[in-house]
């Protein structure tokens, strides 16, 4: 499916501000990105560099005054997001050395502490892609999912002791339970089509049978329409902006997702 994705953020600076953004998707393997727009006002020197994870980020110094950001893109997505029922654990010593980084404890998502939370989940479960699943599923069950009930990310900890969160929140913990399980597991940051309220949107994925594979415990059903913008441990990492010095927040902030065409047209 054909999706226009844009964002646009308007910010009131007071003093000359260094911005660090995550706000290019880049084409890959379910998504191919066809047109871009981005602007700023008013215009200032951009420095592009591509981060750790392979997500393209934005360097500028913003000057007192009112400062704009816009965004947008076309972007065909995946028909669908792939399930594997089945699919096959893969032993530590055979995952690639870029993907060992998502077994470890994070900011966000402690795992170390998850084990026994999460082989009593599993019970009964092939390992491998089932027991992804039936963590995402008891995450749906389990985890209130309460849309901009919080502005600060929680970590896995804290969103199992209150049982409920934003999507990142769902996130963290679904990632921790999979480290727990020596599954690795990432966040994942971007759009949604026919996600509400219209937001950013945060899902995670996991390294399963040689490949990452999509959960989202925030919807009922599998859906299709995600545009990913960045990959991380957990939220340090994705934060679609980062502002140095006095804390500052956007005046607006407008997110919308298009269909443009869909697989049927």
């Amino acid at each position: 499916m054909w999706l226009r994705i844009s964002c646009d953020f308007h910010f009131e600076i007071t003093v000359a501000t260094p911005f660090i953004l995550m706000l290019r998707p880049r084409s890959g393997a379910q998504q191919w990105i066809a047109r871009e727009e981005y602007r700023l006002v008013p215009s200032v020197p951009v420095f592009e560099f591509t981060d750790y994870y392979g997500n393209l980020c934005q360097r500028l110094v913003a000057p007192p005054g009112s400062f704009e950001i816009h965004t947008a893109a076309d972007v065909m997505t995946a028909p669908k997001i792939d399930r594997d029922p089945g699919a096959p654990f893969v032993e530590i010593q055979y995952l690639p050395d870029s993907v060992l980084i998502y077994l470890l404890p994070s900011r966000y998502c402690e795992s170390e502490l998850f084990w026994q939370m999460a082989t009593e989940i599993t019970t009964g479960r092939q390992l491998g892609y089932d027991q992804v699943a039936a963590i995402e599923e008891w995450l749906r069950m389990t985890i209130r999912y309460e849309p901009g009930s919080s502005d600060t990310p929680e970590s896995a900890v804290g969103v199992n002791l209150r049982q409920s969160g934003v999507c990142r929140d769902l996130s963290h913990l679904g990632i921790a339970l999979c480290r727990s399980l020596s599954i690795p597991a990432r966040l994942v940051v971007g759009y949604l089509y026919g996600l509400k309220p219209m937001d950013m949107h945060a899902w995670f994925e996991a390294y399963i049978a040689g490949r990452w594979y999509t959960f989202d415990a925030t919807q009922s059903s599998p859906q299709n329409g995600y545009v990913t913008i960045g990959y991380g441990r957990d939220a340090a990492d994705v934060a679609v902006y980062n502002q140095f010095g006095p804390p500052i927040y956007p005046e607006i902030q407008r997110v919308q997702v298009l269909l443009l065409e869909s697989e049927e047209n």
